[in-house]
């Protein structure tokens, strides 16, 4: 007898559900290998996630799954896309689809290099020693090319990896949105170089602390909204966000006793991550509707409390007296103006994560390129270092004598993450799109932004959040949720107005 279309939608959830359960686990032993997993275990750790990749690949190209989600499609469930049922199903159908177009073998294959290539990676930058991690990345992106070709794609095979990490984008018009990003971005950058205005940045590498440094990053994380209930924070060589599950989000940082923003805004970074995790619909972990809608979306979250926050004279206006008696030694002679300054110093640097705000996004577009040039271009992993110091050269005027600094510093390729980089830049466009519309739609009831930072009100804007994008879920794409709740397109312009009004008065421009 055929099942109810009720039947079929229950069983199709459950199903899905199991899937994210193993997900899950995968999640927590890839956490492990970054923060505790011993030298040694590397080996064994590959093999433990190459199965569970096998397990998850054989459910989500599981038959009988595939007819109950052709059935859904068809019924009335799926009448309305952006309905509960609607959405989930076309997001289950549409990722299973992509799954169903994979070698099992291949999927194995990259999850067992994946763990051994980060474990390589850590170790060739300690040793500042590309040689030795040269062999592991050729074979990733070999595998990365041969997923692009089983997967298809519009336009340029750089497309298929990219819709993993950006659902239905192309790049062709990621890299429409970000040439009109560099076009206003590289003359401003100019500018203030020529300004001759420089803030006295020693000042951030006096004597900090270590375990002063985690109580404050904890403190601030807290009172933006992060709830350590069903979070925690850990070390780790290059900081990330993990959500394990509903009521378990992991945060890590690296501290840098000399250097306070690697760790203080690194935490900040990522506690966005966490509170888009946290503000995920419980109900529906596990579901289409419970999980984040793309990495450019997610993205925009961390560098919204990052930037647009943390980096804001208002955020500083109410933390700066707390920070100041907490490093009294480092800051004790050092005015709220000289501190903000020095946080927002815009100059070249050759380290991603540690870039000014307004250069950020040349380092984003260096990795774009690259990226689609080894995919696309068959540019070979043996040329990637010089590749990759022309690149800086050209985009920043400056370029690392070591690997170590340079294509070494990102843990991502190692990971088997390509397609990846260009997330980044999108989530800044996002993120001041969309903190615009924030402030637009908060001031009538609670003030502008800034005059709630400088009270110490975050609820506001998380709230505006938890509504507009984390409810959300999967429900729109990136590119319906902007135009929804902006009203607009995508655009390079909110972020270029939002830099030039920042830095305008910092270098007098």
């Amino acid at each position: 007898m055929p099942l109810s279309d009720a039947d079929a939608y229950s069983k199709a959830v459950k199903h899905a559900r199991e899937i994210a359960i193993l997900s899950s686990i995968d999640s927590m032993l890839g956490w492990d290998e970054r923060v505790n997993l011993p030298p040694a275990g590397g080996e064994y750790r590959a093999d433990q996630m190459t199965f569970l990749a096998g397990q998850m690949h054989e459910r989500w190209t599981d038959a009988k799954f595939g007819e109950l989600l052709e059935q859904l499609a068809g019924s009335d469930l799926a009448k309305d896309p952006a309905s509960d049922t609607g959405a989930t199903i076309r997001q289950l159908k549409r990722k299973r689809d992509k799954k169903t177009k994979l070698p099992q073998a291949l999927v194995e294959e990259q999850a067992r290099l994946a763990v051994l290539g980060q474990q390589a990676w850590v170790e060739a930058r300690k040793n500042n020693d590309f040689a030795s991690f040269q062999p592991l990345l050729t074979r990733i992106v070999e595998l990365k090319r041969q997923e692009a070709n089983a997967l298809g794609f519009k336009e340029c095979a750089y497309d298929a990896l990219l819709d993993d990490y950006e659902p239905d984008e192309l790049t062709s018009n990621v890299r429409r949105v970000l040439a009109g990003l560099r076009e206003e971005l590289v003359p401003l950058v100019a500018a203030i170089k020529e300004s001759g205005r420089q803030p006295d940045v020693s000042i951030l590498n006096r004597s900090f602390p270590i375990d002063v440094q985690k109580r404050f990053s904890l403190d601030v994380a807290a009172k933006i909204g992060f709830d350590f209930q069903r979070g925690r924070l850990d070390e780790t060589a290059h900081p990330f966000c993990s959500g394990l599950g509903p009521n378990d989000c992991r945060l890590t940082t690296r501290y840098t006793e000399r250097h306070f923003p690697e760790a203080f805004f690194g935490t900040l970074h990522e506690a966005g991550h966490g509170l888009y995790d946290q503000g995920l619909n419980p109900e529906q972990y596990g579901l289409p509707l419970g999980d984040a809608i793309s990495l450019g979306i997610h993205e925009l979250q961390s560098r919204m409390w990052e930037n647009f926050v943390g980096r804001s004279r208002a955020f500083w206006d109410h933390f700066y007296s707390h920070l100041k008696a907490s490093f009294h030694g480092a800051l004790g002679g050092v005015s709220p103006e000289a501190f903000y300054f020095a946080i927002n110093d815009v100059r070249p640097s050759l380290i991603r994560i540690e870039s000014d705000e307004a250069t950020y996004n040349l380092h984003i577009l260096i990795r774009f390129e690259l990226e689609q040039a080894l995919i696309n271009d068959n540019l070979p992993v043996a040329d990637l270092p010089e590749a990759w110091r022309k690149k800086y050269q050209e985009y920043l005027g400056i370029s690392s004598d070591t690997d170590a600094d340079g294509v070494l510093q990102d843990i991502h390729w190692s990971g088997g993450a390509i397609g990846y980089f260009s997330t980044y830049s999108l989530g800044n466009l996002y993120a001041a799109q969309f903190f615009h519309q924030a402030n637009v739609d908060l001031k009538g009831a609670h003030g502008t932004l800034n005059e709630q930072f400088t009270r110490g009100e975050f609820a506001p804007l998380l709230g505006w959040l938890r509504e507009k994008i984390h409810s959300q879920g999967q429900r729109y794409s990136a590119a319906t949720l902007v135009e929804r709740v902006t009203g607009k397109p995508l655009s390079h312009k909110p972020l270029m107005e939002h830099l030039k009004t920042k830095f305008g008065p910092l270098y007098g421009l």
